[in-house]
């Protein structure tokens, strides 16, 4: 938490790809509420498969399954699972997914921010970038989207 309030500021977005709790206090409202209200920003939620009802009524702008946005010209999909494609992926969106925990960093266009790889720190969109830069493509990109290049 301390790592939260030293990068997020109360005007950030702040999102939330999935799992906001696990483990045995996940179901104890009292102790969701103050993690919830102690995370600064306005907070978004991108359902995970922990993420119970106690989580979801937490007070989220929104709560999503999937969403995609926009940082500036370009398109970002959130997803809390990993895919291999998704819309716009071949005009250069990214997918951000958590899930795996530490077990898959992603590929250079579908990163994985879960905050097992982050050091569970917050990470801005910028460093995300930075670090795709140096994930390989995936394996089957050109399985599913025959004759597309990543970023054309």
């Amino acid at each position: 938490m301390a790592n939260y309030a030293q990068w997020v500021m109360p005007d950030d977005e702040f999102w939330i790809i999935g799992n906001f709790s696990h483990g045995r206090l996940k179901d104890k409202e009292g102790y969701l509420r103050s993690l919830f209200e102690r995370v600064p920003g306005k907070k978004h939620l991108v359902a995970g498969n922990h993420d119970n009802r106690q989580v979801k009524t937490l007070g989220w702008a929104p709560i999503s399954q999937l969403i995609e946005i926009k940082d500036g010209e370009q398109s970002l999909t959130l997803c809390h699972y990993p895919m291999i494609t998704w819309s716009h992926a071949r005009c250069g969106a990214i997918q951000l997914f958590g899930h795996v925990h530490q077990h898959w960093q992603g590929s250079c266009n579908s990163i994985n921010v879960g905050v097992d790889l982050w050091n569970f720190m917050p990470v801005r969109i910028d460093t995300i970038r930075q670090r795709a830069k140096d994930l390989l493509v995936n394996q089957h990109w050109h399985q599913v989207e025959r004759n597309a290049d990543i970023f054309s």
